[in-house]
């Protein structure tokens, strides 16, 4: 089972949702290896109900309601100690869901059990009529009790389509839970070993999924652990991007790769994406929607942009959600023939000459702006922004931007992940690229600064002179550290 870190806000939702009275229909989907089960065996466990839990596998009708049956009667009737186990011949065979969930409403009764019925998603695309039997069995037996059914699973667009208008399940569900990746701050209880600018490093390919995160070793080097994970021809995870996408995505499964490596190499609008790819822009946009909606694909439009106009805005960039996509598209697929012949030093040398500045350019920089949103529910910043991201023009780029429109208030930030202090020239470039961006001159401006090795004396001088608040390394790790125990 997977290390169990963080996760309150989940824990507190779930928890939330079990303490209403009557039965709960509860969706909870997220991306492999994140974590959705040993999330939810946690919860069950410390509820203190009675749980049966189920695993569904892309298997016959029959076998499925074989298999449920048998995770059913395990707890209905578990074996003596001195038993061996269960035997098959025990369990019964039903022909239809409809009488397998007959039995599942007489097993549990009126007791209060949590039924978790793991990776739902692949049941319901082996047998389409797995939803429609669930939806009588609810409307029928299961909603007059006090039964908290969980329904769980890796692929999203399934998952989300059951709540759908036109889904049997419609209308069903009490809650959703969309179970994300882990933030920068947890990686510290996984890696406890490595400075923070290592874990930087890390999170800039694993993200914070915890199945990743388990298998790193923080008595080697960054770069001898993403060898041995994620380049070698052997290595846990290298065939994770096509599972990656093969489970959310099951038709024209090659368009959707070509897209998603186009915006690793830099390729950011539907016309740059649709050159790359020679095809026009008005044909990629349902491919973009569809990753969109899917979160492997992120559409990101400068904060700057007004309210308002942020929905029609063309002012947008298409970036990948996902930072181990981001890295295998970037660094491991072009190189695979040096990965076939099993030339992984060849290749981690090509990496180191890139990687630094691909650290700097995605994972710090989202580490920076992940700082500000902590400080913002901490209540620690001069503003309430409505909106935290970034800027770019033509005429200025600013790496961290937070707005609050009502009050007509911005920060502007600016990330610095290289190797030198970070000197005064920085501070008047920043001050000096203020009225680029703000909104109107009439408007409050602070700012902020993030350096990987902290700030010159004349730095910090000119920053204090203007307010501006200056966040090291040190400060960066320990606020996002207790800000993810909230």
């Amino acid at each position: 089972m997977e290390k169990f870190v963080g996760r309150q806000s989940d824990i507190s939702l779930l928890n939330d949702v079990a303490s209403r009275p009557g039965s709960q229909l509860i969706l909870v989907y997220g991306r492999r290896r994140v974590g959705k089960t040993t999330l939810l065996l946690h919860w069950a466990e410390q509820t203190g109900r009675p749980v049966i839990y189920w695993v569904a596998t892309r298997d016959a009708p029959a076998q499925l309601r074989l298999s449920f049956s048998k995770a059913l009667w395990s707890w209905a009737y578990p074996p003596e100690p001195s038993e061996s186990g269960m035997s098959l011949d025990a369990v019964p065979r039903f022909d239809s869901w409809e009488d397998v969930f007959k039995m599942t409403a007489r097993l549990i009764g009126d007791q209060r059990v949590v039924l978790i019925m793991d990776e739902f998603s692949y049941a319901a695309e082996s047998d389409p009529s797995l939803p429609s039997n669930l939806q009588a069995a609810w409307d029928h037996h299961f909603k007059q009790r006090n039964l908290i059914l969980v329904l769980a699973g890796s692929h999203i667009g399934t998952m989300v389509n059951q709540m759908s208008y036109n889904a049997p399940l419609y209308g069903r569900f009490t809650a959703q839970l969309p179970v994300d990746p882990l933030p920068f701050g947890a990686l510290v209880d996984f890696l406890p070993g490595f400075a923070a600018t290592e874990r930087v490093a890390v999170y800039a390919v694993t993200g914070g999924v915890p199945a990743y995160l388990e298998q790193l070793n923080d008595s080697e080097t960054v770069g001898a652990n993403l060898k041995r994970l994620f380049i070698r021809r052997t290595g846990m995870f290298r065939s994770e991007p096509f599972l990656l996408v093969g489970d959310v995505i099951r038709r024209e499964t090659q368009t959707y790769q070509s897209v998603l490596k186009a915006i690793a190499g830099g390729q950011r609008t539907p016309s740059e994406i649709g050159l790359t790819l020679d095809l026009p822009a008005s044909y990629l946009s349902p491919y973009l929607k569809q990753l969109e909606a899917l979160r492997l694909v992120e559409r990101r439009i400068p904060a700057t942009v007004p309210l308002e106009r942020r929905a029609a805005s063309r002012n947008s960039r298409y970036h990948l959600a996902d930072p181990y996509l981001r890295f295998y598209f970037r660094f491991i697929d072009p190189n695979l023939e040096l990965v076939e012949q099993g030339l992984v030093d060849v290749l981690w040398d090509r990496i180191a000459e890139q990687f630094r500045a691909f650290v700097g350019a995605t994972a710090f920089e989202e580490v920076c702006r992940e700082w500000v949103r902590t400080q913002v529910r901490a209540r620690r910043l001069p503003l309430v922004p409505q909106i935290v991201g970034s800027h770019w023009a033509a005429d200025a780029q600013v790496d961290v931007v937070a707005v609050n429109w009502h009050d007509k208030a911005i920060l502007l930030g600016e990330c610095k992940w290289g190797a030198d202090l970070v000197g005064r020239s920085v501070i008047r470039e920043l001050i000096d690229k203020a009225p680029k961006v703000m909104p109107a001159p009439d408007w409050q401006v602070h700012y902020l600064f993030f350096a990987r090795e902290g700030f010159t004396d004349a730095a910090t001088a000119e920053a204090g002179a203007i307010g501006a608040t200056l966040v090291d390394m040190t400060r960066l790790d320990a606020d996002l550290h207790a800000g993810h125990l909230i």
